[in-house]
């Protein structure tokens, strides 16, 4: 088995949901690490889902961050297991507003 570490990070989401992290064929992913950082000068809320087989589950929804703040749902002692083309999403109530980077462990044969 082939173990690597990985981050994964995209800019400017906004009001469509953005796909942060999409686990490879053939792949066992441990997210370890998930940060979304709200990057302007008002406060956002943002919700953070896991899509697998085109059904959406939230890990958290309409969730608050305020100027200047960041919020760390998956990280320390939280982890999440992915599988195989399991999508990690994250969208915002404002257009352009906030960064997130997810660190993980693939684990592949």
């Amino acid at each position: 088995m082939a173990n690597a570490f990985k981050n994964s990070a995209v800019a400017n989401i906004g009001t469509t949901a953005s796909t942060v992290y999409t686990t490879p064929a053939s792949t066992t992913t441990t997210i370890i690490g998930l940060t979304v950082a709200n990057t302007i000068s008002a406060p956002i809320t943002v919700s953070i889902s896991l899509s697998i087989s085109g059904t959406e589950y939230y890990l958290i929804k309409n969730a608050v961050i305020p100027v200047g703040g960041t919020l760390v749902p998956i990280g320390g002692e939280q982890k999440l297991v992915l599988q195989a083309a399991h999508l990690l999403k994250v969208i915002s109530n404002t257009a352009t507003s906030a960064d997130a980077i997810v660190s993980v462990l693939e684990i592949s044969p």
